[in-house]
């Protein structure tokens, strides 16, 4: 089942983003097999955006897997989201 994290930042919090980077990249390299799609969602500055947070989408087993994954994502455990919303989620195009 394929599950959507949608997790904002802490206002503020760009340099936790930064010194955690490559352990969480580090983390989704250890579940590539589940990752669908991952990346930074960024803000709307055209010049120079900012990463503001992250948009996820894993397979995963259930639920329990989905918050499994979350809280052990080294973001998560540096403090860096102010929000993080999971989704069960279905894809429908390209099909």
């Amino acid at each position: 089942m394929h599950f959507a994290f949608y997790c904002k930042d802490k206002p503020g919090s760009e340099q936790v983003r930064i010194a955690n980077r490559m352990a969480h990249l580090d983390y989704l390299e250890g579940h590539k097999a589940q990752v669908v799609v991952a990346g930074p969602l960024l803000s709307d500055e055209s010049e120079t955006p900012r990463m503001v947070g992250s948009l996820l989408v894993l397979d995963l087993p259930d639920r329990n897997a989905a918050d499994a994954f979350a809280a052990g994502d080294p973001y998560a455990k540096a403090g860096l989201f102010e929000s993080v919303v999971i989704h069960p989620w279905r894809k429908v195009i390209p099909r």
